[in-house]
């Protein structure tokens, strides 16, 4: 039997029909399009399909998509505002902090509920907050300097679209 939920993905309302098995992951890349959003290990270990709930990075495969009723989401599409990428895509681009760019959105995604929390963060706190985000490509150093750039620099992250 399906249920009824209601979801508010990258600020537009969803009104949804879903099966109470069916991950957040699945119902956002399979039945609303979301192919950001990347599908991992489906076992929360890699973190590629990390979004944002209620501006907290969570592992979607883990959460029922009943379980995310009436929470506001925010997918790697939610940042960018038309072509202008978000500070922190930039700061991945410039940095060369992709690679394959399979854990980019996940990353940036933590990346950015670390900063609306704490705007001045330490390394070790850009290490703390991307451990669970795992990186076969990169050695994590362009990462966490693009990181760190962002976090130097003077734009509010909390000005940007998706809050």
């Amino acid at each position: 039997m399906k249920h009824q939920i209601q979801l508010r993905i990258n600020g537009e309302p969803y009104d949804l029909l879903v099966e109470p098995r069916h991950t957040l992951l699945k119902v956002l890349r399979e039945e609303l399009g979301f192919t950001g959003t990347k599908k991992g290990c489906e076992t929360g270990d890699c973190g590629a399909c990390t979004v944002l709930l209620n501006g907290r990075p969570v592992n979607s495969c883990l959460v029922l998509a009943v379980e995310a009723n009436e929470m506001e989401i925010t997918t790697i599409e939610g940042l960018a505002e038309g072509k202008e990428l978000h500070p922190l895509q930039e700061a991945f681009v410039q940095y060369g902090a992709v690679q394959c760019g399979f854990c980019t959105p996940g990353m940036i995604l933590t990346a950015k509920a670390l900063l609306d929390e704490k705007p001045d963060p330490l390394e070790t706190d850009v290490k703390r907050a991307i451990s669970g985000n795992l990186c076969r490509c990169t050695g994590y150093v362009k990462i966490v300097k693009a990181i760190m750039a962002v976090a130097k620099s003077v734009v509010p992250l909390s000005t940007q679209k998706g809050e």
